[in-house]
């Protein structure tokens, strides 16, 4: 039976019968928040929302879907930025959200491992780590509600790669239902294992078109015994670099983040969160928030102030403050992470996530803010991010009294001019969101055409009849 001999109605019915009734949404009320994701950019519809409760549930909804000819869009907590998890407006596709698979199967603190299932939160699997006195590094500003799946179908980045690495280097193991209904079993605990391919990096960084993950084997860390968060003030991208070069010398691995801000980004934040305040006494174009971490319960103190010493005399930094109180580095953190909310407070913003070679920051941004003034005059630019790892969300907010949509409608046209910025530093169009749907034209423009035809073999091999996420990444 062909796609074309099924209705929705009866797509549903059949699926209802692999994950009962209540776990099949129809109504539009009731499919409304999976159908559209947090930038209101995608607006799709879907024969049905599945909820399957198990990785045979998954595996079954696969297998019925690749023998009718039917098209899977897989779901986490649909916070992904680039359209990948929304279905497109023909309301044939079948939106499969693996909420349900939210069991925290095993803990190993001694082998510092943790089997999760795709749809157990992050903040849910930190909490977990914790709870066995266990670190898991990833962060995300929305860790409270998205969750480990995306995060590895998406290959998640955050502000601990620095120390840590993005997400694909905190598995070992990894659980996939493929697009005919079989599922790969390779949930390994092992650091080791040089028996043949490493098929799990296959998956992470997918995007769900590859097959759909089920469950993962997570790496743990021990928890920091002590920790130092400064707020710093200084006068160029320059400067932030210098600050990290002496950082990475002085605290070596007990650096763990080093995240850099502009001075437009603490404005707007201060202005619109309501209680965030200015950190420091007086206002800098620049701002870098750093953490230092260690194993060590007491000289942590020591080395964030002997840092920071140096960082004076070598007349680095402005100012700083070293958070006092658990109550004050949330302060600091809140002004990083709520910087992409407030900003919606300013009108219409043109995304990047973007990366360049760390070294290269701020030659890079140099010549980036030049041509966003010289393509929209009057366009505000908010560049920050991971300076660690040389991700940067150029973001950029509207001229002052603009209209919206039509600013928003010139999106193509300042990408590409910030993109052209991009390849001559050799860097990358998408360092930690993906590819979805919004830069998936981009994609064959950027990337190493022998690559593309590689990622075609790929879709091919795990997915020949375009079974899952049709339309994503490629």
């Amino acid at each position: 039976m062909q796609m074309s001999d099924l209705s929705p109605s009866e797509i549903a019915l059949k699926i209802a019968a692999i994950v009962g009734d209540k776990h099949v949404l129809t109504a539009p009320a009731d499919m409304a928040g999976y159908l559209s994701e947090p930038r209101d950019l995608w607006h799709g519809k879907a024969a049905c929302v599945v909820r399957p409760g198990s990785t045979a549930e998954v595996a079954a909804i696969l297998g019925f879907a690749d023998q009718n000819g039917l098209k899977v869009v897989p779901q986490g907590g649909n916070t992904g930025l680039v359209g990948g998890q929304t279905p497109d407006t023909s309301g044939r596709e079948i939106l499969l959200s693996l909420g349900r698979l939210d069991k925290i199967r095993e803990i190993d603190p001694t082998s510092n491992t943790m089997i999760v299932e795709a749809g157990v939160t992050l903040q849910k699997v930190q909490e977990a780590a914790e709870s066995v006195d266990r670190l898991f590094p990833l962060s995300l500003a929305a860790e409270g509600s998205c969750t480990i799946g995306g995060n590895l179908a998406s290959n998640a980045g955050g502000t601990a790669v620095l120390a840590y690495g993005n997400a694909r280097d905190l598995v070992t193991g990894l659980e996939v239902a493929l697009a005919d209904g079989n599922v790969l079993h390779n949930l390994s605990k092992l650091r080791k294992d040089n028996t043949g391919y490493d098929l799990k990096h296959v998956f992470m960084g997918s995007e769900g078109t590859l097959g759909v993950i089920t469950a993962a084997v997570l790496k743990l860390y021990p928890r920091p015994r002590s920790v130092e968060t400064a707020f710093i003030g200084l006068a160029s991208p320059e400067k932030c670099l210098e600050l990290l070069t002496l950082a990475q010398k002085m605290a070596g691995p007990d650096l763990k983040t080093f995240e850099f801000v502009p001075r437009f980004g603490v404005e707007i934040v201060v202005k619109h969160s309501g209680g965030a305040r200015e950190p420091l006494e007086g206002a800098h174009d620049w701002y870098v928030l750093l953490e230092l971490a260690s194993q060590s319960e007491s000289g942590l103190g020591d080395v964030m102030m002997g840092l920071l010493e140096a960082a004076f005399e070598q007349e680095i930094v402005e100012d700083a403050v070293v958070a006092a109180s658990l109550d004050q580095r949330k302060a600091f953190w809140a002004l990083r992470e709520n910087l992409s909310e407030m900003q919606k407070f300013e009108g219409g913003s043109i995304k990047h996530d973007v990366c360049v070679p760390v070294a290269q920051v701020p030659a890079f941004l140099a010549d980036a803010l030049p041509v966003v003034e010289a393509t929209i005059p009057g366009a505000r630019p908010i560049p920050f991010g991971h300076m660690g790892d040389g991700n940067i969300h150029f973001n950029v907010s509207q001229p002052i009294g603009a209209d919206k949509q039509a600013y928003l409608a010139r999106w193509e046209e300042l990408n590409a001019k910030v993109h052209e910025v991009v390849a001559r530093y050799h860097g990358s169009i998408s360092a930690e969101h993906g590819i979805g749907v919004l830069k998936r034209d981009l994609l064959p423009t950027v990337k190493d055409a022998v690559a593309m035809d590689v990622m075609r073999r790929f879709k091919i091999a795990l997915d020949p009849k375009n079974t899952l996420n049709p339309g994503k990444v490629l």
